[in-house]
């Protein structure tokens, strides 16, 4: 699944080791300015870099033209990467579209939380970036501040997303993850969870996000699930039990409908 997506970018990727942790007192890009940056990578098409409040990236193509030729930025580059990337996406979505309309093989797992065994995944999954506690209780969420008002999740299925306003393809599933809460309001409460600053996601206007938002910069829920790839997904039934982890994407309306209806109290 995320093989993929970060194929494309592997692919695209294109470090300067004389720039590696380069600092820059100040970076304007657009109307956003940053003070403290230090440049962590490059590639075709982004800078990526540390400031003052947090971690950001920016297209290499809204740079001043002297930063552009510092960072060897190449238009018919930057083009090629971005063909690329589109074709991951692409690639993406058809395997979600696979994996989904496949029938889950039988894999019974140990579940400590119920006895005896759990079911197969009911959405399959490729891969994982994270350790796995599906069919089990996960570790506890941890909310440092809600930027919205709390959500009540009394009774309901709980959808967590991992996520940071730096990632590309966090800010690519927003809309989805909108339509799910608008689609499922009545029995699911989606929540994104950043490790950022509260600066840096209300800095953050779009896509707006219409679920429930909530920071952590401990990052303590998302350390101990051993998360380590964005972004990352789970479902908790309203039992708590972990019954879908992974990528957003395969979160298809129709696999949503049926997690809810199968494991809705009676």
């Amino acid at each position: 699944m995320q093989k993929l997506i970060l194929a494309a970018l592997i692919a695209g990727l294109a470090f300067f080791p004389s720039w590696a942790e380069e600092k820059l007192p100040f970076l304007k890009v657009g109307v956003d300015n940053y003070t403290n940056v230090v440049v962590t990578s490059i590639t075709d098409t982004d800078i990526y870099f540390t400031h003052s409040k947090g971690m950001g990236n920016a297209r290499l193509s809204k740079l001043p033209p002297e930063l552009q030729q510092r960072f060897g930025y190449q238009p018919a580059k930057a083009v090629s990467a971005e063909r690329r990337q589109a074709q991951a996406d692409l690639n993406f979505r058809k395997e979600v579209a696979t994996k989904t309309a496949a029938p889950a093989k039988a894999n019974p797992q140990v579940n400590p939380d119920r006895g005896g065994t759990a079911a197969p995944a009911d959405i399959p999954v490729a891969k994982i970036s994270a350790a796995s506690f599906l069919g089990r209780t996960p570790p506890k969420m941890i909310v440092e501040k809600w930027l919205t008002a709390a959500p009540n999740t009394t009774g309901k299925f709980v959808l967590i997303d991992f996520w940071a306003t730096w990632c590309g393809p966090c800010r690519q599933s927003i809309p989805h993850l909108n339509e799910l809460q608008a689609k499922f309001q009545a029995d699911l409460v989606v929540i994104g969870l950043s490790d950022e600053s509260e600066a840096a996601v209300r800095k953050m206007k779009s896509p707006k996000m219409e679920y429930s938002v909530g920071i952590d910069t401990s990052a303590t829920m998302s350390n101990a699930m051993q998360v380590r790839g964005i972004p990352h997904a789970i479902i908790l039934d309203p039992a708590g039990i972990v019954r879908f982890e992974g990528h957003p994407g395969y979160l298809t309306e129709k696999n949503v409908a049926g997690l809810l209806a199968k494991y809705s109290k009676p």
